[in-house]
């Protein structure tokens, strides 16, 4: 499946995708990041809004693709797999290994072990091995979260999916007081923070609110961050200059608390694509990459609207915002 992104180097203006931001910040040395949210992938399951029997194809289409693209790290916000199963982190690992970058990843609420599950999910010692930084500046009180420095910027990962012990019955997030204590902590010595979490900040879950009220009455309430507001007030209060969410599989942007949230659609179903995130001394553009020709973008649009209310809405937002690009402009 070949991506349907043209060639090109967002590094000289002319890049490749469609530009979903110009932002003034973050701003200054310059800087590359890919970033892949909920792929979702599933090697022994097949069908749903999310395309199962692809998602493996897609996340690779995606690594293949960022490897032409000089970054500096690759950044993933979670729900890497279908649902935390060995043999799809085994997967996970084994496209990973052609990946010429450093690949940095919090859980996202897939990956982390649910009361539902009727399969062992590996400890999250695992995840903490495997997709968070070898030597972290500093790492967060519950072994996931991290802080590392990705070019001239210092990037956080914050796990708001939880553990074996917290949100064990729920797929809400949830940045804990701990969390946020050392985060505040660390973000007082922070050049350019930006800050990677699954769940999204209220001013994205207001837009897919406002998509119910407006369009889709049976438009399902997808679990959230819980208490948000003192998690956008520790990123307020340390200039966190950017945050980076998946969650909804929509591309999407807004401001919380005067804090910039860029939501990251998956790779596993319509609009099946990736972020390219160049930082310059002007600002941040933000672009995204396709992971799937025409025919495969045409057809997950088709699926995902015939699969049931909630994924036709978050089709017909993701489809609204692809339109509107870019969604903003600041410079």
């Amino acid at each position: 499946m070949s991506p349907a992104n043209p060639d090109g180097d967002a590094r000289n203006g002319d890049g490749p995708g469609s530009v979903l931001a110009h932002l003034d910040r973050p701003a200054g040395e310059r800087a590359r990041i890919a970033v892949v949210a909920d792929p979702h992938v599933a090697t022994r399951a097949e069908g749903t809004a999310k395309l199962f029997e692809l998602t493996l194809e897609h996340f690779e289409a995606a690594l293949a693709d960022i490897g032409t693209r000089d970054v500096d790290a690759v950044l993933s916000p979670g729900d890497l797999t279908k649902d935390g199963e060995r043999w799809n982190y085994e997967a996970v690992d084994d496209a990973l290994a052609a990946l010429d970058a450093p690949f940095f990843a919090v859980p996202g609420n897939h990956d982390v072990p649910k009361e539902r599950d009727e399969h062992e999910t590996p400890g999250l010692g695992r995840f903490t091995e495997r997709y968070t930084p070898d030597d972290p500046i500093s790492r967060g009180p519950d072994g996931l979260s991290f802080r590392t420095r990705v070019g001239g910027l210092d990037v956080f990962g914050l796990n708001s999916s939880g553990t074996a012990e917290r949100l064990f019955d729920s797929h809400e997030g949830h940045v804990e007081d701990r969390q946020r204590e050392w985060l505040a902590d660390e973000l007082e010595t922070a050049e350019r923070p930006v800050v990677l979490v699954h769940h999204n900040l209220p001013a994205i879950t207001e837009q897919l609110d406002a998509h119910r009220e407006a369009v889709e009455p049976e438009f399902a309430d997808i679990p959230a961050m819980a208490d948000p507001e003192p998690f956008v007030e520790t990123l307020a209060d340390g200039d966190a200059e950017l945050v980076l969410a998946g969650h909804y599989h929509v591309p999407a942007t807004g401001v919380s608390g005067g804090v910039r949230e860029v939501t990251v659609p998956t790779t596993c179903s319509f609009p099946q694509a990736y972020l390219l995130v160049d930082v310059t001394p002007d600002g941040t553009t933000v672009r995204l990459i396709p992971v799937a020709d025409d025919t495969g973008l045409e057809s997950a649009h088709a699926r995902r609207v015939d699969d049931s209310p909630t994924a036709r809405g978050l089709t017909s937002v993701a489809a609204a915002r692809l339109a509107a690009f870019p969604l903003v402009d600041e410079r």
